[in-house]
C-alpha cells in the first residue's frame, strides 16, 4: 500500500517519512528552533497608501524565493495548501496569516509552536513595515514594499 505526497503527488510507500521526490516531511511533529538575533534596529513605522508587499526568503531551505502579497488573505505554513508554503519541520502546518489592511499588511500568529518573530520580537500580530525581518521556523524573510 502507498500514499500520495501532498506536495508533488508522487506515490510513496507506506511508512516512509520523507518524500523521495521533493523532500516533504510526511510525518512528525513541528521541531523547536532558536531565533536568530539581528543587531540592526527596526525601521520606525510610517503609514502611507498600501504598496505591493513582497517577502524575500533570505535564509532557510527556500532561500532566494520571493512571495508577492496581494489583496487577499494569505496563509503561511507547512501545509502545501498555504499561500506561502514553507517546507520545514520548524514551521507549523497553519503557522500564520497575512491580511491586507488599508495602508499595508498585518501578520498574525495562529498559535504556532515556534511563534512568529519580527525584528527579534515574538509577536501575536504586527503591522508590517518596509524592511521588517520575519523569522518563521528556520526561515528568515525580509518584507519590502514596491
Amino acid at each position: 500500500m502507498s500514499i500520495q505526497c501532498p506536495v508533488c503527488s508522487t506515490e510513496v510507500a507506506q511508512g516512509v517519512a520523507v518524500c523521495p521526490a521533493c523532500g516533504f516531511n510526511l510525518v512528525g511533529a513541528t521541531q523547536r528552533f532558536e531565533p536568530i538575533r539581528f543587531e540592526d534596529d527596526p525601521v520606525a513605522p510610517v503609514m502611507a497608501e498600501r504598496a505591493q508587499g513582497v517577502l524575500h526568503v533570505v535564509r532557510g531551505p527556500q532561500s532566494g524565493i520571493v512571495f508577492r502579497l496581494g489583496d487577499d488573505v494569505c496563509t503561511v505554513g507547512r501545509n502545501p495548501h498555504c499561500g506561502i508554503f514553507l517546507n520545514d519541520m520548524t514551521v507549523s502546518r497553519d503557522h500564520a496569516v497575512i491580511e491586507p489592511l488599508e495602508n499595508g499588511y498585518i501578520i498574525r500568529d495562529r498559535n504556532s509552536f515556534n511563534g512568529v518573530w519580527v525584528n527579534n520580537k515574538n509577536i501575536e500580530s504586527h503591522v508590517l513595515q518596509d524592511g521588517d525581518i520575519l523569522q518563521i521556523g528556520t526561515f528568515c524573510l525580509v518584507y519590502k514594499e514596491e
